[in-house]
């Protein structure tokens, strides 16, 4: 999914409880702060203990997840391998940031999949201001410590991201590439071809897009084509010839479909949007939630993430069964 916006998937706000191959937590939806006023800042003085205590290891955990395909499969995966740590999961979707980042500081959700950059982004955003300068950056060091710096007076712990990363990518059609000989977007600004770029429409102020496809890459944007980050219509537009250029994202499911391949960002454009995820310290932040999802990293990268989107998308399997086969294939779960 694009995290151009908020990182999660476009919706209204409410939260919906899902039975997703797991047992999904009973009315726990109509305990999402429930008076939102009183979950939009950190801990309360009398809960600072969830703060500076010691980090807990629960026996029943809820996880949550943003609501889309990819949100769901890590949620999945993550529920799967605290189980087999011996912890009882409920998921619960939640397919608002607005609602979901709450209820982790408030204990409801006890850990969310999360991308490192954007996250750091909102937290900053919610401390300092819409305003405020960025917090996250290419640099994937300096974009977590960002991140847990702004976690931890919240009561909450980021664990250590993995080798999948899902951030903003652009494609060209294989045949466009190979004409050109392009592998990455310096090769696309070295060729000097005018590009016209199927994008959303906050494209031509973006830093990561427009802007910085010029200013970067030398690359020249002749124009935006609003026409959604990674849709249908945007593929289509580029696979016709009428763009050349489109906004995706790293783990798109659908490139091979409309014949499109990925430029590398070998200049590093993008902010480092790896997964990672982030726990309530004090009910999850322990060793053994933090041995068990540490797991995942070991074997998750981003093209098997890619490839775990296109079984739900596109072969219209269950994010719960896709989830537990591959967790099998990797021998982190039973078969």
């Amino acid at each position: 999914m694009p995290r151009t916006t908020a990182g999660v998937a476009p919706g209204p706000a409410v939260a919906r409880v899902r039975a997703a191959g797991v047992r999904a937590a009973p009315c726990l939806a109509l305990l999402l702060c429930g008076a939102l006023a009183g979950c939009t800042t950190g801990p309360s003085l009398e809960d600072r203990d969830a703060v500076t205590g010691q980090p807990g290891d629960g026996h029943r955990l809820v996880v949550g997840s943003a609501g889309f395909t990819e949100s769901d499969l890590l949620a999945q995966m993550y529920a799967l391998l605290l189980q087999e740590a011996g912890h009882r999961t409920r998921i619960l979707s939640v397919t608002n940031r607005e609602l979901y980042e709450p209820a982790l500081e408030n204990g409801q959700i006890d850990v969310v999949p999360e991308y490192a950059a954007t996250f750091a982004d909102w937290l900053n955003a919610k401390v300092h201001g819409a305003d405020a300068p960025t917090a996250g950056s290419p640099d994937l060091t300096a974009t977590m410590t960002a991140l847990r710096t702004l976690a931890e007076p919240r009561g909450l712990a980021v664990l250590d991201p993995g080798r999948a990363v899902d951030q903003n990518a652009f494609a060209v059609t294989a045949a466009y590439a190979a004409e050109h000989r392009l592998k990455t977007l310096s090769d696309l600004g070295a060729a000097r071809l005018p590009v016209r770029l199927a994008a959303g429409d906050e494209c031509v102020r973006r830093p990561y897009c427009a802007p910085g496809l010029k200013e970067v890459y030398g690359i020249d944007v002749t124009a935006v084509d609003p026409k959604g980050v990674g849709t249908t219509q945007s593929k289509q537009a580029v696979q016709s010839g009428q763009n050349q250029l489109v906004l995706t994202t790293t783990t798109d499911a659908t490139l091979d479909t409309f014949g499109l391949v990925l430029l590398a960002d070998d200049k590093h454009l993008q902010n480092a949007d790896f997964i990672v995820p982030v726990v309530n310290r004090a009910r999850a932040g322990g060793e053994g939630v933090t041995r068990a999802l540490a797991r995942l990293n070991t074997v998750l990268t981003t093209t098997d993430l890619a490839h775990l989107n296109e079984q739900v998308d596109s072969w219209r399997r269950l994010p719960e069964d896709v989830a537990r086969n591959y967790l099998a294939e990797k021998g982190l779960v039973p078969h």
